[in-house]
């Protein structure tokens, strides 16, 4: 099997790729954008997609492999070019409707088909059961995340008021939350136009504490004599110039599984300890643990969260969070 989706519906091959890698009987591979591998053909199943069904990626993938005479199952608008391969292909195509205005709101519509497809060929432990359950978390986040609920008790006001006083790093500490990190990344720059990196434990951990030495924390220069709490309280902005930005740790942590295996223990020590670097130096620190469940489950859950999160730090510093002068401005430059 190989995916293809990009921009803001490449989460939908992450979480494939996530759910497929320990139980597949075949190979998922995950591709943005062309040339179409070359051992595609009439044994394979290619999966393309898009929202607005015109990607140019997900579509030139869907049309080659259409070609090879590979299986095609296409996700996206109705009457778009997309949909226009899968019937020429004799492909299935899922029609999520027309009029959604971006792929980023659009997240389940696009990914519950493909994983519903991909549990009844036996490649993911996603039945329909799993689906309703994920949108149970979905609608639980939503609940304690709306808008007319109180920011010191609402999650993700909060969270979008720690990462608007930093320069955000956001950190998984395994598989499941590197999905969701990678996803917070996007949400952050897409939607509240705040530049953030991302990473997933423990291939990240020295890159992300390495940056504790550097300018965004009080260890950095003459800045190490600071207190942690903040900057120096005798400086002047006027004659010193504007405090430098922080560095603002987001750790993202999986739940606890029963019994706790030595995997997990390791992952959870490793976790604390950058955390635990991060509070020493200064580092403005937010975690989000996620909820017992099936990993579907658990990364909705982590998904609904920092997605709220990026709404209200969008919202706070005065911008809409749907719509970008900025790209829109590039979309009529390259005239996509």
């Amino acid at each position: 099997m190989l995916v293809a989706s990009l921009g803001g519906s490449a989460v939908v091959c992450d979480v494939l790729e996530l759910l497929a890698e320990p139980g597949s009987p075949v190979p998922v591979s995950v591709r943005r954008n062309v040339p179409l591998p070359g051992w595609v053909g009439p044994l394979d199943l290619v999966i393309a997609v898009s929202q607005s069904g015109r990607a140019a990626g997900p579509l030139a993938l869907a049309a080659e492999a259409a070609r090879r005479g590979a299986s095609l199952l296409t996700v996206g608008a109705s009457q778009s070019p997309l949909a226009d391969v899968a019937a020429q292909a004799r492909g299935v195509h899922i029609d999520i409707g027309r009029g959604r205005t971006t792929s980023r709101t659009a997240l389940w519509s696009l990914l519950a088909p493909v994983l519903l497809a991909a549990g009844h060929l036996g490649l993911v432990d996603v039945t329909e059961q799993v689906l309703l359950d994920a949108a149970d978390r979905l609608d639980e986040v939503a609940e304690a995340a709306r808008p007319s609920s109180e920011s010191f008790v609402n999650p993700a006001k909060v969270l979008a008021a720690d990462l608007a006083e930093g320069v955000p790093v956001v950190l998984g500490d395994g598989a499941l939350n590197g999905v969701a990190a990678g996803r917070a990344a996007s949400m952050l720059a897409r939607t509240a136009r705040v530049p953030a990196t991302f990473g997933e434990l423990p291939d990240d951990a020295a890159q992300v504490v390495a940056c504790f030495d550097g300018p965004y924390t009080t260890a950095y220069g003459e800045a190490a004599a600071r207190p942690p709490s903040g900057g120096d309280i005798f400086a002047d902005p006027y004659l010193d110039g504007p405090a430098p930005p922080r560095l603002a740790l987001l750790m993202l942590r999986d739940a606890a599984p029963e019994p706790m295996t030595p995997e997990a223990v390791e992952a959870a020590a490793l976790a604390d300890a950058v955390v635990a670097a991060a509070k020493e130096v200064g580092v403005r620190v937010s975690q989000v643990l996620a909820q017992p469940g099936h990993p579907l489950v658990r990364l909705a859950g982590q998904i609904a969260t920092t997605d709220f999160a990026a709404t209200y730090l969008a919202l706070g510093l005065g911008l809409d969070p749907a719509v970008s002068a900025h790209v829109a401005d590039l979309a009529d430059r390259t005239g996509r």
